[in-house]
């Protein structure tokens, strides 16, 4: 059990390093960049490596015994029990193209489990954070996930629809599509801080890594949302996910296993 007044001061940290992680993103945003491509036909910058150093140092200069795990610099881990997981530009394809739509992600695990979570938004100016039993915070005021109850009001968000079918999903994401009454492309984390933030009700992601999902699964679960894979199991290495406002998991999840 991870004790309350420690994670407050861990909060606080992770929101002034995604702050400074932030403000190195958009010295680069919406200027000539030349991405790279990885081996997994993703993008990566400058602008993702400059800010998940920055995460880095912050990180081992106040807690040295702890781990870290990144996108772009791989795994430091240690016996403490406390690892710091990094995503220093979620959204890189929006970020190229001079889309807001992108944040630096900033999660921590105790013994195996997500206890804070923050996403930062700096060219939105949003900052989300979050950590176990404390709430959830959107720019500093408390939020929660919306009220609606029933599918067929819901605002259905994804990053990219023919992200599904090389996944077996697209059966399951054409039956979504019918179940909700809007649909936007509003995705990568944005995606589900929407759901957070009560602004849309579902977000779906088909693929899902560590550092996509660490510091998300804090941000939704204390906003009053489900975060899971689409097995419905809450984790951060289930390969996938699923955000909701909790009164429409169950719906999700019905329409979800009934299989392509």
């Amino acid at each position: 059990m991870v004790a309350r007044e420690p994670l407050q001061h861990l909060m606080d940290f992770a929101v002034g390093a995604a702050r400074q992680a932030g403000e190195i993103t958009l010295e680069y945003f919406q200027t000539v960049l030349t991405p790279e491509l990885k081996p997994d036909r993703t993008f990566v910058t400058a602008a993702d490596r400059k800010a998940e150093e920055r995460l880095r140092a912050l990180i081992r200069r106040a807690y040295p015994d702890h781990g870290i795990i990144g996108e772009e610099f791989g795994e430091e881990l240690n016996a403490s029990g406390w690892t710091w997981i990094i995503d220093p530009l979620d959204g890189t394809a929006s970020f190229i193209h001079g889309v807001p739509l992108f944040g630096v992600l900033l999660g921590l695990e105790s013994d195996g489990e997500a206890v804070v979570g923050v996403a930062n938004f700096p060219a939105l100016g949003e900052l989300i954070s979050a950590a176990k039993g404390l709430g959830c915070f959107w720019n500093g005021r408390r939020v929660a996930v919306s009220v609606v109850g029933d599918l067929k009001d819901a605002l259905l968000l994804f990053t990219d629809s023919a992200a599904f079918e090389p996944q077996g999903r697209e059966g399951a994401f054409r039956r979504m599509l019918a179940a909700t009454r809007m649909h936007r492309s509003w995705g990568d984390c944005y995606g589900h801080i929407l759901v957070a933030t009560g602004r849309a009700e579902v977000m779906l992601d088909p693929v899902m890594n560590v550092w996509d999902c660490a510091a998300l699964m804090s941000i939704v679960q204390e906003a009053g949302g489900t975060f899971t894979d689409w097995g419905g199991r809450p984790t951060i290495r289930g390969g996938n996910a699923i955000s909701t406002n909790g009164l429409l998991f169950e719906q999700v999840m019905g329409i979800l296993g009934k299989g392509d």
